[in-house]
């Protein structure tokens, strides 16, 4: 139903998590390279434990290669630098959510892409940095699914 991008994702656990997610949420998961490990990473798979063979997974050569694929689809860019709450926004299906690396976010160059409004963020304390990649993913996703009743679930 909805998609999820990580650029040059970083640690594998967290990637296990969102692999995790994604297969019970019936959501394509898209890794943008490089990667900060490899995909046969021991943490990788203990954090996606057996939910490997049901996620929809595609790995990309770089973000040029992944916007191509994407192409068309309404894309949104999560960033502590955006000022549109996730709460704010009537996701569709088919929606995209981009998330970058753990220990930087996303890149200036790609966040210049996105119109403000398509920048979002997830609310947070004032004196916080940021949140887990795989919690905010997994805020995020699941607010835009119970926006659509939480469709095919049981």
């Amino acid at each position: 139903m909805f998609e999820i991008v990580l650029y040059q994702p970083e640690i594998p656990p967290n990637t296990g998590n969102i692999i995790r997610l994604c297969a019970n949420s019936n959501t394509r998961l898209h890794l943008v390279k490089p990667l900060g490990f490899e995909l046969e990473d021991k943490q990788l798979k203990r954090a996606g434990l057996d939910y490997h063979e049901y996620a929809s997974l595609v790995v990309h050569e770089d973000w040029e290669a992944c916007k191509q694929a994407l192409a068309g689809r309404r894309t949104f860019a999560l960033t502590t630098k955006g000022s549109t709450r996730h709460s704010d926004i009537r996701f569709l299906p088919g929606n995209v959510f981009v998330f970058g690396p753990e220990t930087r976010g996303l890149p200036e160059e790609i966040r210049a892409e996105f119109s403000p409004e398509y920048r979002i963020r997830l609310p947070m304390m004032p004196q916080s940095r940021s949140l887990n990649l795989s919690n905010s993913a997994a805020i995020l996703l699941y607010e835009a699914w119970r926006q659509h009743d939480f469709a095919g679930a049981v």
